[in-house]
C-alpha cells in the first residue's frame, strides 16, 4: 500500500460526533451520517433543523425551499436564523432544493441581504447526499488536528510563493545593488 493510499484511508475513516435536532430524527441525512459511522446524537436543545459538529465548532441549519412560506419577508424564518447565528460562531444555512429557480435565488438573496456582515454562510444543496458531504468536508476542515494541518500547509504554500515570487526576487536584487554601492562616494547637489 502506497503512502497516498494510506493517507486516503485515513481521510476516509474520519469520524466525529454530530448533534442533530430531534426534528431530523427520521431524515435521510441522519441515516447517511450514521451509515458513515459518525456518532449521531439527537437533541431538543439545538434549533429545529440543525446539525452541530461540536469538535469543529461548526453548525448547519437545513431550510428546504419548498417549506418556505410566501412572502419571503417571513418574520418567523428570519427570527429562527437570527437565533441560530447568535448561538453559533461558525454557522451555515443549507438551502435545499432539487433545482434552483427564481424563488430559490430570491430566498438566497433575501437571506444574504438580511444577514450581510454576520457569520452566516449559505450553501445551496440539491440532495441529502451532497448536503452531508458538504457538511462533513467543512466540519473536518475546521476540526483539530485537521485545521492545524491546513494552516501548516497554507503557511508552506505562502512561504513557497514568496520565495519564488518575481517581485521578491526584484526587491532582493535592488537590496543587493544598494548594499554594493559605496556610501561615501555620493554627495548631494554636486
Amino acid at each position: 500500500m502506497t503512502m497516498a493510499d494510506q493517507q486516503k484511508d485515513k481521510s476516509d475513516s474520519w469520524q466525529t460526533t454530530v448533534i442533530v435536532s430531534t426534528s431530523l430524527q427520521n431524515h435521510e441525512s441522519a441515516r447517511l451520517l450514521r451509515a458513515q459511522q459518525h456518532r449521531v446524537r439527537f437533541s431538543d436543545g439545538v434549533a429545529s433543523g440543525a446539525f452541530v459538529f461540536p469538535l469543529s465548532g461548526s453548525a448547519f441549519m437545513l431550510v428546504v425551499s419548498q417549506e418556505i412560506p410566501e412572502p419571503l419577508e417571513n418574520a418567523d424564518l428570519y427570527e429562527k436564523i437570527q437565533k441560530f447565528v447568535q448561538v453559533h460562531r461558525n454557522c451555515f444555512l443549507l438551502l435545499q432544493a432539487p433545482v434552483f429557480g427564481k424563488k430559490e435565488w430570491d430566498v438566497m438573496a433575501a437571506v444574504q441581504t438580511r444577514f450581510f456582515g454576520s457569520n452566516l454562510r449559505i450553501l445551496p444543496v440539491h440532495c441529502n447526499a451532497n448536503m452531508v458531504k458538504g457538511m462533513l468536508t467543512l466540519a473536518k476542515a475546521t476540526s483539530k488536528p485537521h485545521v492545524d494541518t491546513v494552516r501548516d500547509r497554507m503557511s508552506l504554500v505562502r512561504a513557497h510563493l514568496i520565495e519564488r515570487s518575481p517581485v521578491w526576487e526584484l526587491l532582493r536584487d535592488i537590496q543587493t545593488q544598494m548594499l554594493a554601492v559605496p556610501t561615501g562616494s555620493w554627495t548631494p547637489g554636486v
